[in-house]
This record gives structure tokens, sequence and C-alpha cells, in this order.
């Protein structure tokens, strides 16, 4: 192996090994020569024969395959880390299909600025891909990111670093500590924080193009709202980072009025929060049939909210301290995602 090795791709695999083969098979089209890469695969339990595709199959450059107990996504990228000789650590995931210049584009980005850098690259929708309308959704709000950060219009922060298609120093990243692996969802938010609180900064490229053939149930899709609820009280409040209370403040005060009156009717009322979800999801469903597609939005943005500011009522103890963060006075609005 060169000492002079760029990128260390790690990628947490977990029985899906038809989805990894594609991913797999992508970076072999990169324009980045093969000797300055590697490609460190973390099996985090898998029982679907990763194990063996990953002993057997064949690659232009120097694939690296790691096997552990099932430990979730964030244990599995630390495995990764430790086995990495990079100087860079570029992050994808198993349903991610890099472009031909994904590493390329990272590296330029990396090449062109100084300090602590997380280099950030989208992840869009394959057009051979038929999404469910859950995560259509999700989709398009993470477009209408994209399209703020590219026009200038909005700084990429901590919030916009998804493990789907970021990378960093791999110094930098030792340095923080890793992932916390007590977290099964929201890891790599987490992480983020503390490379912010770091001074990284975070940096969009929109060339550094990568395609996600996003498979997720609605109720994977309903737990990521719960748990990034959860994990915000957490990560403002247990980790002392208050100020991130103050945005979720600012965040809320910006939401269709709608999804206010929603979220302080159902905070603490587990029987209202049911029956209201399960409507906006009957009319998601019914209106994405008939391809009404702003009904099928608003819909699903309503259920996304409700159990996203439920799960944070949760999380600070009940309807009446939600009551006291979530007042009706007016805050000054942060941007609508």
């Amino acid at each position: 192996m060169s000492p002079d090795l760029l990128v260390s791709i790690v990628i947490p695999t977990y029985n899906r090994v038809a989805q990894l083969e594609r991913a797999i098979a992508a970076l072999t089209e990169q324009t980045t020569d093969f000797d300055q890469f590697e490609v460190i695969v973390v099996s985090d339990g898998c029982t679907d024969g990763t194990d063996a595709y990953l002993a057997s199959t064949e690659v232009p450059f120097r694939l690296v395959p790691a096997a552990q107990d099932n430990g979730g996504p964030a244990a599995a990228r630390n495995r990764g880390v430790s086995l990495a000789r990079g100087q860079f650590v570029l992050f994808i995931d198993d349903d991610v299909i890099a472009s031909p210049q994904l590493i390329a584009e990272h590296m330029r980005t990396h090449a062109h600025s100084d300090g602590d850098l997380v280099v950030i690259g989208p992840m869009l929708t394959p057009l051979d891909f038929r999404l469910p309308p859950w995560v259509a959704w999700e989709q398009e709000m993470l477009y209408k990111q994209y399209e703020s950060m590219k026009s200038g219009a909005y700084s990429p922060t901590y919030r916009q670093f998804f493990t789907g298609n970021a990378s960093l120093r791999r110094d930098t990243l030792i340095q923080t500590g890793g992932f916390d692996a007590s977290f099964r969802r929201a890891e790599d938010v987490e992480l983020s924080y503390r490379l912010a609180s770091h001074g990284t900064r975070f940096v969009f490229n929109p060339d550094a193009v990568a395609y996600h053939y996003a498979e997720r149930s609605f109720g994977s899709w309903l737990g990521t709202a719960e748990a990034y609820g959860r994990n915000d009280v957490i990560f403002g409040r247990g980790l002392g980072r208050d100020p991130e209370l103050q945005a979720a403040r600012r965040d809320f005060s910006s939401r269709n009025i709608m999804i206010k009156w929603a979220a302080r009717a159902c905070v603490g009322r587990p029987s209202l929060q049911a029956v209201l979800q399960g409507g906006l999801r009957a009319i998601a469903t019914a209106s994405a049939w008939l391809r009404a597609r702003r009904v099928t939005r608003a819909a699903l943005s309503g259920v996304y909210n409700l159990a996203y500011y439920c799960a944070m009522a949760d999380e600070l103890g009940g309807r009446a301290p939600f009551t006291r963060l979530f007042g009706r006075r007016r805050y000054r609005p942060s941007p609508p995602f």
C-alpha cells in the first residue's frame, strides 16, 4: 500500500448485500487513481452472505473487509476509521452509488481550503428508482437545502452533515473522538455538533454527487423523526449545549401554523397524536395515489413534525416543559428545513 494513500472510504453495512454490490461496483468507475484510495466495509453482524461476498470479490482498489457483532452504524464507522490509512475519510452508505468524480470532487474542495473542513456532497434521487412517498418527501426537503446552499442563500452547518456523502481529515475525526456508539440514530448529527465546537467548517460541494437508493419503511422513517426529536434535546441539554434548544425554538416559530397548532395540541397526549398521525398518513397515501403532490407533501410534513415534536416533548419531560420552551411568543424565523 502506498504511504501516500489519500482517501479511506468507510461503508457500514447490515444485511443489504445486493445494495452493497452496486455501491462497490460504482467505486470501480472513479476518476481518482486506484492506488490513491481504499474502501473499508464493516459488516455489522451481517447474516445474508455479505462476508462471503467481501471475501471473494475482486476490485482494482484496496478493499478491507471487517466483520463485527451488530453494534449499530456508529460503532461500525468507528471500526472502519480505526482501520483507515488515508489522510482523509470519506463516508458513504451501502445504498449510495458514487458518481465517477465523487472522490476527486471531495479532494478538490479539501485541497483549495484551509483548516479543518467537512465536505458535504448531495445525495440525489436516481432516475431509475421509485421512492415511497415518505422518502420522496424527505428527498424534497434535502433538495431545498442543496439549492439554498448552492445559491449561497444558506451556509452549511452541522445539521447538513449526513454520513451518506461526507469527508473530513482522519486526524480531525480522531481528535474529536469519533462517533458516539450509544446513538443508534442521529449519530452523525451528534458528531457534527462536536466537530462544529472543535472549530471545523462545513462546506457544500454540489459536484460531489452520489445517488441514494433509499429503501425505508414508513415505520423506520417515523422512527427517525422521533430519534431526531429526542436527540436534539439530549444534544442541547444533556450535553450542555443549551443554544441548540434556542435554535429549536426559532425553528418552531417558522413552521406552518397548523403544524404548530397540532404539536401544541398533541404533546403529552399520545392517543390524540396517534389519531391525528393516522389521519394524515391516510391523506398522504390517498393523495399520492391521486398524484396530488402538494397535499401529499403537506400531510407527510405534518406526520413528521408531529413525531419530532412529540418525541422532543417526551424527552423534555412532558407537556409543561414543552410549552415553556415553545411558547406563543414570536421569534425570528430560521431557514425552513
